[in-house]
């Protein structure tokens, strides 16, 4: 499906492509994944809603796409040289309001992933396993610098953790996530549970 849906967008140059993602997520943030059509992302981008089919195959894909495109947590590109070095560069991607608007459009998400099989199928191979597949990279690496073990229990809950850091800030403290947030959490959950 992802090399499929690749050939299809090579038509489109990068920059053209970048204005379509922005606009889908301005869409998103004010309408909502369910109140956003494939004929409001063609008015809002000037472009033709076959031609959005074509490159994209439907709006989960191309919702998906977009969020990819904006992704806050990038680790194909970090490396430290230690574990605790690559969190916290990932952490440092993203300011504080660049966090903050991704955590509220993750919110809106969070509804529409659970009741739409083709969201939900297009997040698990767009985005969820490409971001596990980095993340596990990270972990191997850290494991050749001998800074945690191989066979901690711990590996399989590093997303969950990261994620659930992220998603419930807002939920628990009535904040935001934050930078800071992130680092203490960081060095206080994440690490200790890898033994590193």
């Amino acid at each position: 499906m992802a090399e499929a849906a690749a050939a299809r967008r090579s038509r489109i140059t990068p920059e053209r492509e970048s204005e379509l993602y922005g606009a889908v997520l301005g869409l998103l943030r004010e309408v909502g994944y369910d109140a956003l059509t494939m004929d409001a992302v063609a008015s809002r981008t000037r472009s033709s809603k076959a031609t959005l089919y074509r490159q994209w195959g439907g709006k989960a894909e191309l919702v998906v796409h977009a969020l990819r495109h904006e992704k806050p947590l990038d680790l194909a590109d970090v490396d430290t040289g230690s574990l605790r070095g690559d969190f916290h560069e990932v952490a440092r991607r993203q300011d504080d309001c660049q966090m903050e608007e991704h955590s509220a459009l993750m919110r809106g998400l969070t509804m529409a992933v659970h009741d739409n099989a083709d969201l939900r199928k297009a997040f698990r191979e767009l985005l969820i396993e490409p971001e596990l597949e980095e993340l596990r990279r990270v972990l191997r690496r850290a494991v050749e610098r001998g800074e945690v073990s191989a066979d901690n229990p711990a590996f399989d809950y590093v997303v969950h953790m990261l994620v659930g850091a992220f998603a419930t800030r807002t939920l628990v403290d009535e904040l935001p996530p934050t930078q800071e947030f992130l680092h203490s959490y960081i060095d206080a959950v994440v690490l200790p549970a890898l033994g590193a």
